[in-house]
């Protein structure tokens, strides 16, 4: 995606861009036939995302100021407005590279939060952001460059329309959404590895085999919009928001963009463009000045431009990579799946661990597809990013293990014994496998850590208060760079006051609701609000439209209008609820919500989201605020 591409492309220019993408693949299987791929040389390198946050922990859309700050190359956009990434430089495998890596990894996170102060912001390292709601996810926070509006427009074309989500948990979330921002809920330390063309196949195989026991131990993303879903939310969101598929196409086996894979390769690196090639059509094009054949005749490296770009819109767990260093062409596996945070040591800690344990599989295991299925691998990532660490694992010859015991008693061995080969600096590994074994054997995940937190600050609080809680937190323990084993419980003082919690009706409005069919008795509404203690009930249709509001107020007149009991208990909602009542949205500000509270002289706002009901608003949700503003008026 660092190629800038049009919005939009006429029939023929995507001919045009196809015939060229299929010219190199074509160019890329003689790349590889000449034996061009790199090979005796391993690097390893890493990408870095992270969110951008203001002083209420919220997303802070502010990237394109902070990076005209940092006016700096390994700093880039990515979909979102309050999301950078950082690149960080390949190096050799050997001396004190991962040390140098986290040092480069924490200067580049002190400078782009240098630069976000300057904007009144702050950077936080977390898969999903605690505070996101789906009103950030709006096209004015989409990053106002070409490649991205171009990017929302192809997946509408290519969709059935609205993206949808229905991911459950704990809680269940379902949604839709009207453009491609969901993805930008996301973000992920994601890892690079180089091999040679001939170890290419087992090396992905092995990569795939062991990221499921290996993100167990790594999830940091149960939350999104205050529901609590999977221990790896990323997994199951990454996947929906970009998935092209219309529901009325169950009956045909067809591939999400953003999937885990088929089956196990054979042969090389080409299979897996092949088969990509095969199953997706092309979503972005752009205009290609490079023959590679022309190119390869004069003794040159094709940069293979369209096949860099189709990649990227194709979202593999562990993506295969073409690049050029040096003028060599190479070739690398990237891991994808692994969370951003809980801190810096803790993604070096995953880091490290990856890499040893592809390198140590790869080598203890040459026949590892004969002896575990490719469907056992697959299973192990969905059960990972379900469960974390309470997941089970199948492994070799059918042997089944939980996450914690395949760590600790096989994989953490293996990671060891793969990079003892390499001149690494005494100690240099083992104190990074040593952050994450204390993780594993800790049970403390940032999801598990999040979970725990949240659950300790249930009683207290708005849920905006506790999820900003949670945010802070995060951010208080980056920068002491503890590992996530070691960290204490979020406390609500952190959320930085109520103030900051109650800006917008989203922050706080009830979502849990009751409500009713207008043809429903009346008996039976004034029982529902006996039952659960409320004094307003919605009134619904069958599609979730609210057509009328009803109040305790509304039920004691028609009590005593006269009315015998008889003729009371066969009267229909519809006769006594009010039929247009005065709604708002999410995101409407607190002030005007209570303002139009006073003015139309109503005690409760029911809040509607494409005509659809979300949530309400009363009286009793203002109490908070009330207390504290006494308590800041008397104490003054």
């Amino acid at each position: 995606m660092g190629i800038d591409v049009m919005p939009t492309r006429s029939p023929e220019e995507m001919r045009v861009f196809t015939r060229a993408l299929l010219r190199d693949l074509q160019a890329l299987e003689r790349v590889l036939a000449d034996g061009m791929i790199e090979s005796g040389v391993r690097r390893v390198g890493a990408e870095q995302e992270l969110f951008l946050v203001d002083e209420a922990w919220r997303p802070a859309p502010v990237a394109v100021e902070v990076l005209e700050d940092l006016n700096d190359t390994p700093f880039t956009t990515e979909l979102a407005r309050f999301n950078l990434e950082a690149n960080l430089s390949p190096r050799l495998l050997g001396g004190t590279c991962f040390t140098d890596m986290h040092q480069e990894l924490d200067e580049y996170v002190a400078r782009v939060s240098a630069a976000a102060r300057r904007q009144g912001c702050e950077v936080v390292l977390t898969g999903i952001l605690p505070t996101l709601s789906k009103s950030d996810l709006s096209l004015a926070n989409i990053t106002p460059r070409a490649r991205y509006h171009a990017l929302n427009q192809a997946m509408h074309a290519a969709g059935p329309g609205a993206f949808r989500l229905r991911i459950r948990g704990t809680d269940e979330l379902i949604i839709q959404h009207d453009s491609v921002m969901l993805e930008a809920c996301n973000t992920s330390a994601q890892i690079h590895l180089q091999v040679s063309a001939e170890e290419f196949a087992h090396f992905y195989n092995v990569a795939q085999a062991v990221i499921g026991p290996i993100l167990a131990a790594c999830v940091n993303s149960p939350l999104l919009f205050g529901r609590r879903l999977w221990a790896e939310t990323r997994i199951a969101l990454f996947q929906q928001s970009l998935d092209t598929r219309g529901s009325d196409l169950h009956m045909r086996e067809m591939s999400p963009r953003v999937r885990f894979g088929g089956n196990w390769i054979r042969r090389s690196v080409v299979e897996l463009f092949q088969e990509d090639i095969a199953a997706f059509r092309v979503l972005l094009a752009s205009a290609v000045d490079e023959d590679p054949f022309a190119v390869l005749e004069s003794g040159g490296v094709p940069k293979l431009q369209a096949l860099q770009l189709f990649n990227g819109t194709v979202y593999r767990w562990n993506r295969p990579c073409y690049g050029i260093s040096n003028g060599k062409p190479h070739l690398r596996i990237e891991c994808r799946a692994l969370p951003s945070g809980p801190s810096t040591i803790d993604e070096m800690a995953n880091l490290v661990m990856w890499i040893g344990a592809v390198l140590g599989v790869a080598k203890r295991y040459p026949d590892l597809t004969g002896r575990l299925e490719f469907d056992d691998a697959k299973s192990n990532f969905l059960a990972a990013s379900r469960l974390g660490l309470r997941s089970g694992m199948a492994w070799m010859d059918g042997e089944t293990r939980p996450s914690d015991r395949l760590l600790l008693d096989t994989l953490l061995p293996l990671a060891r014994e793969g990079l003892a080969p390499y001149p690494l600096a005494d100690g240099e590994a083992e104190r990074y496998l040593d952050v994450f074994e204390a993780r594993v054997k800790a049970r403390t995940t940032g999801s598990a850590w999040m979970l725990r937190s949240l659950a300790n600050l249930k009683q207290v609080g708005s849920r905006g208060e506790r999820l900003a809680a949670l945010t802070s937190a995060t951010v208080r323990q980056q920068k002491a760079q503890l590992p996530v084993a070691e960290w204490e419980a979020a406390q609500l003082h952190e959320a930085g006051g109520w103030k900051h919690n109650y800006v917008r009706v989203e922050q706080y409005m009830s979502t849990a609701l009751t409500t009713v069919n207008q043809d429903e008795l009346v008996e039976m509404v004034a029982y529902l609000m006996h039952v659960r203690g409320i004094r307003h009930l919605l009134i619904e249709d069958n599609e979730h439209k609210l057509v009328g509001i009803v109040s305790y107020r509304s039920i004691l007149r028609l009590m005593s209008a006269g009315r015998t009991r008889d003729e009371v208990e066969n009267v229909p909602v519809s006769e006594v609820m009010e039929r247009e009542p005065v709604t708002i949205t999410p995101e409407t500000p607190t002030l005007e919500a209570i303002r139009l509270m006073r003015d139309r002289q109503v005690s409760a706002l029911p809040v509607v989201k494409n005509e659809q009901l979300v949530g309400l608003v009363s009286e009793t949700d203002f109490m908070p605020m009330a207390y504290n503003l006494l308590e800041d008026a008397l104490g003054a």
